[in-house]
């Protein structure tokens, strides 16, 4: 059962890769700075190389969210959790929702934990406040608070980077001579089709270091539980690997082969590409030229970095939309399609709790079935 969760965790990590990168390239392709072959690729190797950028996150995943004494029923738990935030996965990448895999990941864990801990609220950890904010745990710091500031940090970014822009642009055309020249929009254009490049190799790294070690939390969850409850002790020579290490058991420290799988599975997974999602943020949200694109990318790339730091969950997804919101926004408020966003919004409100009701439901029905115990 432990390998099933490991081998279900890398196809969620896998669905991430196609789901959650396409909004990570969304504005590169749209603009189009690169075709979307190039922009999966310069993607799908930041994503790589950011997934070794740390573990602070996937620790918050493992030991920071629920008790997970709650897993020691079984391994099926976290089936079901992985198995709750597939589903909604699929769903709003099937409509070209830009959703959330990793608040879809959190809610069908939280859900699966409650259902296993016949309705204890308390196994989930709500709050562990601590000066400042940032480093306080449970769902409320590391979730709830930081699902609704790092969406508005990335407007407010994304809306002051694009004003500065449009400010300095508008500067040198009124000072005439050469610098008029080269702000005219042939130049700009071509100046920040270049920059996007970069800005969206920054966005594919800030994506792999804060989305890839969710899933590097979840293996490490299930190999510390297994190791708890003795069901690793006689796993047979080719698989000792999976026994965890001293430091992992006592530190909630990340194995290098745990990173090394997940960084290459959600490489391959954008390899695969995302073009429903692609075409509701590159398109449908707003029109966008390159200087717009580099400014979106920037500012969300420095929210999740930062975030990524802090050992903060994040959702790549909210982050990017929010900032393409902020930068459309500061070309002008009816330059964005509210309802788009309208819809875009809905389908963040509903994630956690219908992942949560998904995985709730699921361990209930496995509960039924005398497949976990009751």
């Amino acid at each position: 059962m432990i390998v099933a969760v490991i081998l279900i965790a890398l196809v969620f990590e896998y669905i991430n890769g196609f789901h959650d990168t396409a909004n990570s390239i969304a504005t590169v392709v749209a603009t189009k700075v690169l075709s979307p072959g190039q922009a999966v690729l310069l993607a799908a190797t930041m994503n790589l190389l950011g997934a070794f950028a740390g573990t602070a996150v996937a620790k918050t995943i493992s030991s920071g969210l629920i008790d997970a004494g709650v897993l020691q029923v079984g391994a099926e738990i976290i089936i079901c959790a992985l198995a709750g935030g597939i589903v909604w996965n699929l769903v709003t990448w099937y409509l070209g929702l830009p959703s959330s895999s990793s608040h879809a990941l959190i809610g069908g864990l939280c859900g699966a934990a409650l259902a296993a801990a016949g309705d204890n609220w308390q196994v989930i950890i709500w709050s562990d406040p601590a000066d400042p904010w940032w480093k306080g745990g449970g769902l409320l710091w590391k979730v709830m608070i930081p699902m609704v500031t790092s969406p508005v940090a990335g407007f407010l970014l994304g809306f002051s980077i694009m004003g500065l822009l449009f400010f300095v642009i508008a500067s040198m055309h009124r000072s005439g001579g050469w610098l008029a020249s080269i702000a005219r929009p042939r130049w700009v254009n071509a100046v920040f089709g270049k920059a996007q490049i970069v800005s969206a190799a920054a966005m594919g790294f800030a994506h792999g270091s804060n989305d890839a070690q969710k899933i590097m939390g979840i293996i490490a969850l299930a190999l510390v539980s297994g190791a708890s409850t003795g069901a690793l002790d006689s796993v047979p020579a080719w698989l000792a690997f999976l026994q965890p290490s001293p430091a992992a058991l006592s530190e909630g420290a990340i194995d290098p082969w745990i990173v090394v799988v997940c960084a290459i599975t959600m490489a391959a997974g954008t390899a695969a590409g995302g073009w429903r999602i692609i075409k509701t943020l590159g398109h449908k949200l707003v029109k966008l030229h390159p200087i717009n694109g580099f400014a979106a990318e920037t500012a969300s790339a420095s929210v999740i970095l930062s975030a990524s730091a802090l050992g903060i969950p994040v959702s790549t997804t909210h982050n990017i939309s929010a900032a393409i919101m902020g930068v459309g926004t500061a070309k002008r408020f009816n330059a964005i399609r509210w309802t788009v966003v309208e819809r875009m919004v809905w389908a963040w409100i509903l994630t956690i709790p219908v992942t949560a009701l998904l995985g709730y439901l699921l361990v209930r029905g496995a509960q039924g079935a005398g497949l976990i115990p009751g």
